[in-house]
Order: C-alpha cells, then sequence, then structure tokens
C-alpha cells in the first residue's frame, strides 16, 4: 500500500498547485495550493500516508457527512420528507431549483440540503456544533481537533445567498430554527480543520459497515451507511459527480478546503488533498489522485 501510494504521487506531481485556491471565501485565499498529501486507513486498523497527510486544512463540505450522519442517527427514514436523495444537475449554492420544488433541496449536500440537516441538528442538540466536533473527536481518535474561528467568521460575513436558501426553505415551511443561529453552526462545521490522516480515520466508519473501530461503536446501521455511501456516489462531488462515478467509481466527498474523502466498502478509507480547485470546485490534483488510485488497484463499486 505504501508503494502504491508513493506511485499515486509520482502520477499527479505535476498536478499539484494546477487550478486556484477558494478566493471567495477571504480566509481561504492565503492557504499555499503547492501542497498535496494523502492517506490510507483499512479497515484492519492500518495508516498509510504520504506528503502532507498530517497538515490539517478547512474541511468545508466534507462537513456535510458527519452532520448527516448526526441526523440520521437521530431521525432516522422521518427525515426523508424534508430533503430529497436525488442529485441535484445544478451548481451546489444554486436557488432555482429550491424555489421550483418548494422549498425542499435535492439532496443533504448541496448547500441548502445541508442547511436543513443543520436546522434538525439545531433541534436536536442543545449546541450542535459542539455535539458534532465531540462526535468527529471521537471517531477520528484526535481530541485536539478544532475550528478556525477565522474561516467561520470569514464564511459567515459572506453569508448572504445561504441565508437567502434558508429563508427561502423557511417560507415554505421546511426551516424551524432561526437561520443565523443555523447559519452559525452550519460555518463552525465547515471551518473544522482536520488533516487527512484525521478525515480517513473519521469515515472509516463507512467502508466498514457502519462500525468505527476505533472509538468501538456501532456509527450507524449497515443498511444506514450503505445509503451515505449511495449518497456520496450520486451526490458528493457537486457537478463532477457523474465523470467521478465514470472516472473514480467509488463513492467521494469534496469540500473546497482542497479535501476529497472517497471510500472502498469493506476494505478502507482514504483521504487526498491539495488546496488548488478544478471549475466546479474539486481538487484537481485530489481528484487525479483517485482516479489514480483506482486505475492501479482496480477496484470499483461499479
Amino acid at each position: 500500500m505504501q508503494s502504491l501510494l508513493r506511485t499515486i504521487y509520482d502520477d499527479v506531481k505535476p498536478l499539484v498547485g494546477q487550478g486556484k485556491v477558494a478566493d471567495y471565501i477571504p480566509a481561504l485565499a492565503s492557504v499555499d495550493p503547492n501542497q498535496f498529501g494523502i492517506a490510507i486507513f483499512s479497515n484492519k486498523g492500518e495508516l498509510y500516508q504520504i506528503g502532507d497527510a498530517e497538515v490539517p486544512f478547512s474541511i468545508q463540505s466534507i462537513s456535510k457527512v458527519f452532520s448527516l450522519t448526526l441526523a440520521i442517527k437521530h431521525y432516522g427514514e422521518g427525515m426523508w420528507q424534508r430533503v430529497g436523495r436525488e442529485p441535484s444537475g445544478l451548481p451546489f449554492n444554486s436557488l432555482v431549483q429550491l424555489e421550483y420544488e418548494n422549498g425542499v433541496p435535492r439532496n443533504p449536500f448541496i448547500n441548502a440540503g445541508a442547511l436543513v440537516i443543520s436546522d434538525m441538528n439545531q433541534s436536536r442538540f442543545a449546541s450542535p456544533h459542539y455535539a458534532m466536533s465531540e462526535f468527529v473527536r471521537r471517531i477520528s481518535g484526535n481530541p485536539e481537533l478544532k475550528t478556525d474561528l477565522k474561516v467561520a467568521d470569514s464564511e459567515y460575513e459572506f453569508r448572504h445567498r445561504n441565508a437567502a436558501m434558508a429563508h427561502l426553505m423557511k417560507s415554505n415551511g421546511n426551516f424551524e430554527n432561526d437561520v443565523e443561529e443555523v447559519l452559525k453552526s452550519y460555518f463552525a462545521n465547515c471551518a473544522l480543520r482536520m488533516s487527512c490522516v484525521d478525515l480517513a480515520k473519521a469515515f472509516n466508519f463507512l467502508a466498514n459497515k457502519g462500525f468505527c473501530s476505533i472509538s468501538n461503536e456501532q456509527v450507524l446501521s449497515e443498511q444506514e451507511a450503505r445509503q451515505v455511501n449511495a449518497l456520496m456516489a450520486t451526490s458528493g462531488m457537486y457537478d463532477e459527480a457523474g465523470s467521478f462515478a465514470f472516472q473514480v467509481g467509488l463513492p467521494g466527498k469534496s469540500g473546497v478546503g482542497g479535501g476529497v474523502v472517497a471510500i472502498v466498502p469493506n476494505r478502507f478509507s482514504v483521504c487526498v488533498w491539495s488546496p488548488a480547485l478544478n471549475k466546479v470546485g474539486n481538487s484537481t490534483a485530489g481528484v487525479a489522485a483517485l482516479e489514480s488510485m483506482t486505475k492501479h488497484i482496480g477496484w470499483s463499486v461499479y
């Protein structure tokens, strides 16, 4: 496996730094784009890593999977009355589809869907960001994980489009809590700083039928874990979900901080990070690294 990581590293090294960092979030604009790391965590507890795999970064939309997991644990099947399970086919921050479909977002990974999930968790927890932080620290085995308050404040300052989505959903009866409070929790979750090693460990329960070997707990049932993987496969990579399925063939979730997590069911979880993004907001080198990985190992869920 370590040899595989070296091969992947050599394959994609020329792509590192190609693209642009997420400068529409001012606090992320200064991140050095010439960084690259990979970590793999197997269901047997083996860790493999290369490059900048221990450098913490802003996980951004990768946090949506953790929020969804918490909501599933507490709401179960009933939650799907408020958010769909279909790919959107439109940009992740689009308002058009949301209005057309009466305030019910297409899936939990576009921004509107993630805001509904955050609203559910706001109703369930006295401090939803604290609940999620503690959950992620537990399943990653890293009690030192922290939120980058500068990034959270920066995103909140430029919150207007997300606020518009939340108010539109509220006008349709699909938002229960104070919009500003939910937005603060949502941005704090996005601003969690984790490394590739942290994320590979934290996502391993999705490769292991819902069981987290680090915290020794059944995080989700086997069926629920399978459902989250299916949502990642169809909707986890913004407008590149179809291309990612075609080229990589694994459930994946990206964030504009440059991280991409992927699941090889029953085998391992992997996280790749490189901050320079392609035109749809996914890590240029990260997506290429996962394509290289599946090419070399010949594994796909399809």
